[in-house]
């Protein structure tokens, strides 16, 4: 039988032990769903997407009750690397290829509307948060910088974006100082923030607009009809309308979704702060990301500490995660061997086949978003404004989401995880030999 990622790896109701919880704002634990709730919209999860839904709704004047199994940003959603990335989790030319010029410009310009809705929510509801602007794409080769150059000059030429800066080996070498990298750029356009504290923002956001979160509340069972019924241990909340926003942390809990939807786990490393030696990790505070097919990502904290994410795991109980995320630090980094390590947390995300995010109708008032591949903190908080206009009767954007494919994966749920671990370790040994 397998275990429950729910916890598999966390206390029951407690944050992971991480720099982001440690550093997290107050927010004080809700208390868990009692007896019988009649509301208009009932959403699971409460992390980027059932949030970002809950506000959106909320300020529709909709009643809305949001359950989590475990605290607000319990999820991918307080571990990640925090970046606020450009674009779809794909390229604007496999867009281009997979669902045509104008769907792809409508997805660019869909992907351009959630970095704004990260800047302009922070500063809207005054969270306790930073916005910092810059991400960094680290080449490995010089195919892939020239590659990188190209695309930016797409970006520019057919779609109007002129943020990217194009990078030579020696300007990468200036902004990252370990000299490893053949070239890259930098997005002026894009940017990183603390992902937990975003996450607790919304929250706070959600219930000023008047949403209703329990945290401690795990469902257990959702019965679908006209009015679909969410169990609870301690209650059940009956609605009109359901939101599935659970990303990896899914389950069993809606099989449509769960064959598209397959979680892994990511890991990040938080050194001592660096003091003067942060020069010798980044010349100026941006974040980072590098062309591995297992991505390494990296930036400084406001204290200055390197948080350095890598590696991946594909089952159930986190591996050791300092000898899995110290070995790319130091391919990167070696300088850095004496310092010591604070923090050392894994999460669980959610993927695709495709890379795609997977917004489904599971019926005709359920609906679900997930499987962000890494890319979920503009995407996910875009995904529920679209929730929002979706319920509210106004679903063309969020049709034009669910228009990229996310097949099945092979075998459905029950024979994905194998599969996927087979694929996963063929192109995780290419990136060790430098394919």
């Amino acid at each position: 039988m397998r275990l429950n990622l729910l916890h598999a790896n966390d206390r029951a109701g407690e944050y992971p032990p991480s720099f982001y919880a440690a550093t997290r704002a107050e927010f004080a634990p809700l208390p868990p769903l009692q007896g019988e709730v009649r509301a208009d919209v009932c959403v699971v999860g409460a992390g980027y997407t059932g949030l970002s839904a809950a506000l959106h709704l909320a300020q529709r004047g909709y009643r809305v009750v949001v359950l989590e199994a475990h605290r607000v940003g319990f999820g991918a959603s307080g571990r990640n690397g925090g970046q606020v990335g450009s674009g779809q989790r794909l390229d604007q030319e496999a867009l281009e290829a997979t669902v045509g010029r104008d769907d792809a410009r409508r997805l660019w310009a869909l992907a351009e509307e959630a970095k704004g809705m990260v800047r302009d929510l922070i500063a809207t509801h005054d969270m306790p948060v930073r916005y910092h602007p810059g991400i960094a794409h680290a080449c490995w080769t010089a195919g892939e910088a020239r590659a990188a150059e190209a695309y930016a000059e797409k970006l520019h030429r057919d779609y109007g974006y002129d943020q990217v800066q194009s990078l030579s080996r020696d300007e990468m070498a200036a902004l990252i100082p370990s000299g490893v990298f053949a070239g890259g750029e930098v997005d002026r356009g894009a940017g990183h923030v603390h992902p937990l504290n975003y996450a607790i923002g919304l929250a706070r956001a959600a219930q000023a607009a008047g949403a209703v979160i329990h945290e401690r509340s795990e469902v257990t069972q959702i019965t679908h009809g006209a009015r679909p019924v969410v169990q609870t241990a301690a209650g059940r909340v009956t609605c009109d309308h359901l939101i599935l926003a659970c990303n990896g942390y899914m389950g069993g809990l809606e099989p449509q979704v769960a064959a598209r939807v397959m979680p892994i786990n990511n890991f990040i490393l938080a050194t001592e702060p660096l003091g003067d030696r942060a020069r010798e990790v980044l010349a100026e505070p941006v974040a980072v990301a590098d062309t591995k097919f297992v991505v390494n990502y990296w930036r400084l904290s406001e204290d200055n500490r390197l948080l350095f994410g890598g590696g991946e795991s594909y089952g159930y109980r986190f591996p050791d995660i300092v000898k899995t995320v110290k070995k790319p630090m130091l391919d990167i980094y070696p300088g850095l061997r004496d310092v010591r390590i604070d923090y050392a947390w894994g999460g669980t995300l959610a993927i695709t086949m495709t890379r795609n995010p997977c917004f489904l109708r599971v019926a005709p008032n359920v609906l679900s978003a997930s499987g962000y591949s890494g890319h979920g903190v503009a995407l996910a908080t875009l995904a529920g404004r679209l929730l929002a206009e979706t319920v509210a009767g106004q679903s063309e954007r969020f049709d034009l989401m669910g228009r990229l494919p996310t097949p099945r994966f092979p075998g459905g749920a029950l024979l994905r995880w194998p599969i996927l671990v087979l694929a996963m370790t063929w192109f995780s040994l290419r990136d060790r030999l430098g394919f």
